[in-house]
């Protein structure tokens, strides 16, 4: 009878702390990402899921992803953190994490093993580039160009050098504002080897021979900001060609039916992920791991490739990625055959000497 009381007593005392732990999660949640057809796969994949089990959460989007290390530095400086979870590339991740502006966690707490058996940590593998670091996708930039903008009796451009070759693909280009692929493509087709790039890259004279390959296309640059400016710019017949992620070409392609091709040639492979700023009250910072720990679960992160053509970063979910929706992936070895490995470490330590360069560049 004594031991029926205890177990009572402690059931009682669970079921008390489970609802207290509800209680204390917070049901307003910030989350930034990048706006267009990427925030949308993440929204139908896991948000709106989410949102149906907790009807009481409210969950605000902030499209500022792109400008992510500089607001955060902002708002740490200021004391202010108004930001739950923080979509970023694997680059500006270390960086955050380096500035102690990302919180450190532990994968196999915080997220869920793999259907499959794995722990989180093995699942992820070598995905999990900084202590900080939840990553979700793996996506290319890459290049689309407009199919009726080929000239005629002129082959359809498939290599990256074709980016630099007005003559024979005349017309305006779009690249992103900012020296991230751009500074590789341009050595690249200056006659750097590929495994030389980012030794090149680490010099002023290997940085200022990559401008000087930008300027011979400078005069036909549109630049974009966000993801969705080229595949619209495509879309307008603004452009003749242009570089943005795999998944929105996807997009302007397969959904919009629009006269684009995909160019795969030298395509970056990237990883994005979540941050979870450091300092979050603990309601905000409850919630934050309940969602997380749902949100890139196996089957989570094989439902985002339902949306959108990016690669999920855990082993266990590639094989339930749809069948359909495999070939237009980064990773399908028909598109894999000349890619470039970014060097996240590089632009963790480059990156803001070479943007102030690059900046005053764009200004000439």
């Amino acid at each position: 009878m004594n031991l029926m009381k205890t177990l009572l007593a402690s059931s009682a005392l669970t079921a008390a702390a489970t609802v207290a732990f509800a209680q204390e999660m917070s049901n307003e949640m910030t989350i930034v990402s990048w706006g267009g057809a990427y925030q949308n796969s993440q929204l139908k994949a896991y948000v709106e899921p989410y949102v149906a089990m907790h009807p009481e959460v409210n969950v605000v989007w902030d499209e500022s992803s792109n400008e992510a290390v500089a607001k955060l530095r902002a708002m740490n400086e200021a004391g202010n953190i108004t930001w739950d979870l923080v979509d970023v590339v694997a680059a500006d991740a270390i960086r955050l994490c380096d500035e102690g502006l990302a919180m450190e966690y532990d994968p196999d707490e915080l997220l869920a093993p793999g259907d499959d058996g794995s722990s989180a940590s093995d699942d992820f593998g070598d995905l999990i580039v900084s202590d900080c670091y939840i990553p979700q996708i793996v996506y290319s930039t890459t290049f689309g160009y407009r199919t009726d903008m080929v000239p005629e009796g002129v082959d359809a451009p498939s290599s990256i050098c074709d980016v630099f070759d007005l003559e024979t693909y005349p017309g305006k280009r779009s690249l992103e504002k900012r020296p991230i692929n751009n500074m590789e493509w341009a050595l690249l087709c200056d006659g750097v080897a590929k495994d030389e790039v980012y030794d090149v890259l680490a010099t002023g004279e290997g940085q200022d021979q990559a401008l000087a390959k930008l300027d011979t296309i400078k005069d036909s640059v549109v630049w974009w900001s966000a993801g969705a400016d080229t595949p619209q710019l495509l879309a307008d017949g603004e452009i003749f060609m242009g570089s943005t992620y795999n998944g929105r070409l996807y997009s302007v392609i397969e959904e919009q039916n629009q006269p684009v091709g995909m160019m795969w040639d030298a395509q970056v492979f990237d990883l994005d992920g979540w941050i979870i700023p450091a300092g979050l009250p603990d309601d905000k910072l409850a919630r934050v791991k309940d969602f997380l720990k749902f949100a890139t679960d196996t089957q989570r992160l094989a439902d985002q490739a339902k949306y959108i053509s990016y690669g999920p970063a855990r082993a266990s979910s590639a094989p339930k990625v749809p069948e359909d929706m495999k070939q237009h992936m980064p990773t399908d070895p028909a598109n894999a055959a000349n890619t470039f490995l970014y060097n996240y470490s590089f632009w963790a330590d480059y990156r803001d000497d070479i943007d102030a360069k690059f900046q005053a560049w764009l200004a000439q």
